[in-house]
């Protein structure tokens, strides 16, 4: 992971000394409260789940340390909270103390867990010839493993939603999923992913596939499977741009769907950057007085780049012009880089917990579809990364018209008034969900916004079957004209229900996907014949 680079320092930095000595005040109380509980015997395990193992309970020196770390890491954080700071330098020094914070608890040292030690003992010495082993195969992947890698196929227990590849360029391949009831809505689907992973996170196994639900509910779905590029490819994959995934991506792909279903127009919907892609690609067609899509669903998509969340401290002049010379002519943005810079968005959960269980215990990882897709990455073409780093993340330049050109046409977010499904979740850190909310102020047509529980992709991937979380949202009568341009005061309005979010999707896209009829088995046309069965290959291609 690179570290923030910043063009405001030095910056003047003051703490207010009322506010020190309350800190201080209140570390010293903690700290003679937590020595005075030690003495007595009453000093109980924090709450803190690192720290509630048995080992831990049953050592009062380790118990101790645990409390010690803890007031410590909130003093420190207090103090950061304390000093006056641009707000970004301050999110930075955050951000830049959280890292140190959770690399240095006593959890993630041999010498300093309980746990550890025990395991070692109990195993004489087997848990820590495992863990060497596992660190050594981790050296050699380059990257922490997070689940049991050999448990999953990508086409065999993974992306097994029966369909076929029916066209593909350099670019993306389009599936068309197989029909799974008796009759079909006359207009398709489809569904546009973030290229900066896997499609398959919509179609992981049969009982948590989105790709799957929408098919059982009668759409007719089309899918862009996007090309991972490899270094050794030589057919220019390294050089495509934002303008290219518009066009030769995103455009062909409604092309195709619109051509095998016999429709003038489709419904489309995009995932992340999948999201930010589909709604560009559309206000280009506007642009060349074409309107091939009929209704919209974002899911977790920014178009309003004002708040990108804790994403915002990598991003600078000075480390956009190091991509662009870096990556503006050629060249991909690696698979790996990403992964780590996002794992360390949330080291405590995605890194420091393995380094613990896989390294220090000797554990080997479960197996956890979800995260087998998430260290299946792919690589970004060099010129579509800088030029999306500079135009949305830096400069924020899509939301307003005409600001981005993509070639020789202006391109307006406002000329969108199809209707449009927004969705977003609440503990989302990479979409923060009033920034995905603000998308309702940039599109024209009438809107339905859903708020769901839980985090980026969680918070998406919640079939109905398993009952679980919740969403909110406010009546179907609420159209774009009534919905209030605060979130907070949209949530305020807004009702929760338990469960997914994605039945209420589903109801409100039949409602702009035709008549139903006859379901056919034959997959493609003559122009679009078959090429080979879903997944296709270009989902198989892992990065190194």
């Amino acid at each position: 992971m690179h570290a923030p680079s910043s063009t405001e320092w030095p910056v003047p930095v003051s703490v207010s000394p009322e506010r020190l000595a309350s800190i201080q005040a209140e570390f010293s109380k903690g700290w003679a409260d937590m020595l005075s509980r030690a003495q007595n015997g009453t000093l109980t395990p924090p709450t803190d789940r690192r720290f509630k193992g048995s080992a831990w309970a049953s050592s009062p020196a380790s118990l101790v340390m645990a409390h010690a770390y803890l007031l410590s890491a909130r003093a420190v954080q207090q103090m950061v909270d304390a000093i006056q700071l641009p707000d970004k330098a301050h999110e930075r020094l955050r951000f830049n103390c959280m890292q140190w914070i959770e690399a240095m608890s006593p959890a993630n040292f041999l010498a300093t867990n309980p746990e550890v030690q025990q395991r070692l003992a109990d195993t004489r010495g087997e848990s820590l010839r495992n863990g060497l082993f596992n660190l050594l195969a981790d050296i050699q992947k380059g990257r922490i493993t997070q689940t049991d890698e050999n448990r999953f196929e990508v086409g065999r227990d993974l992306a097994i939603t029966d369909g076929a590849v029916i066209y593909e360029n350099t670019l993306m391949q389009v599936i068309q999923y197989a029909p799974l009831t008796s009759s079909v809505y006359r207009r398709p689907l489809l569904i546009v992913p973030p290229n900066i992973n896997k499609f398959y996170i919509l179609d992981l196994q049969p009982h948590n596939s989105f790709v799957r639900y929408a098919v059982e509910q009668g759409f007719t779905v089309f899918l862009i499977s996007w090309r991972n590029p490899q270094i050794t490819d030589d057919d220019g994959a390294d050089t495509a741009t934002w303008s290219d995934y518009l066009q030769d991506g995103v455009l062909q792909a409604i092309e195709v769907a619109c051509n095998v279903s016999r429709q003038k127009q489709v419904n489309a919907l995009g995932f992340c950057v999948g999201g930010t892609l589909l709604a560009s690609a559309l206000a280009l067609a506007k642009a060349k007085g074409q309107d091939p899509v009929a209704s919209l669903t974002l899911l977790t998509s920014l178009l309003d780049f004002g708040d990108t969340g804790i994403l915002d401290i990598f991003i600078d002049e000075l480390h956009v012009q190091a991509r662009e010379r870096q990556l503006g002519r050629g060249g991909l943005m690696s698979a790996r880089e990403l992964a780590t810079t996002f794992s360390y968005l949330r080291p405590n959960e995605l890194v420091w917990n393995y380094v613990v269980d896989n390294y220090l215990k000797g554990e080997a990882p479960p197996a956890f579809d979800l995260l087998f897709w998430n260290a299946d990455g792919t690589n970004l073409p060099g010129p579509f990364f800088s030029w999306y780093l500079r135009n949305a993340y830096l400069e924020n330049r899509l939301k307003s018209p005409g600001d981005v050109e993509i070639d020789g046409h202006p391109i307006d977010l406002g000329t969108l008034d199809m209707p449009a499904y927004i969705y977003g979740s609440r503990e989302d850190h990479i979409v923060p969900w009033r920034s995905a909310y603000a998308s309702t102020r940039l599109l024209r047509g009438n809107q339905r916004f859903v708020l769901g529980a839980s985090g980026h992709i969680a918070g998406v991937i919640n079939p109905p079957a398993q009952g679980r979380r919740s969403y909110w949202v406010t009546p179907e009568s609420v159209a774009h004209a009534n919905l209030p341009g605060d979130p907070d005061t949209w949530i305020g309005q807004a009702t929760e229900h338990a469960g997914s979010w994605w039945p209420d999707w589903a109801k409100w896209l039949s409602n702009y996907s035709g008549t139903r009829k006859r379901a056919v088995k034959r997959l493609g046309n003559p122009q679009y014949e078959p090429i080979e069965p879903a997944p296709g290959r270009y989902v198989k291609v892992r990065s190194p």
